[in-house]
C-alpha cells in the first residue's frame, strides 16, 4: 500500500472519530441504563475509542 493511499485511510478514521464523538451520534446512547454494570454513554465511549485504535493499528500494520 502506498504512503498515499495510507495518508488517505488516516484521514478517513479521523473523519469516522469527528463523526462517532460528536452530538447527535453520542446523543443516541445518552439513555438511563447499564452495560455489565457500566453507564451505556461510557461503554460506547470506550468502545468506539478502542476501535478506532484498532482500526489505526489495522491500516498501520498492513503491508509491512
Amino acid at each position: 500500500m502506498s504512503d498515499e493511499t495510507r495518508g488517505q485511510r488516516f484521514i478517513a478514521l479521523c473523519m469516522l472519530g469527528m463523526l462517532l464523538f460528536n452530538y447527535p451520534i453520542l446523543a443516541l446512547f445518552n439513555v438511563p441504563g447499564s452495560l455489565f454494570g457500566v453507564p451505556i454513554l461510557y461503554a460506547y465511549l470506550f468502545l468506539a475509542w478502542a476501535a478506532l485504535i484498532g482500526l489505526m493499528a489495522l491500516v498501520a500494520a498492513r503491508d509491512r
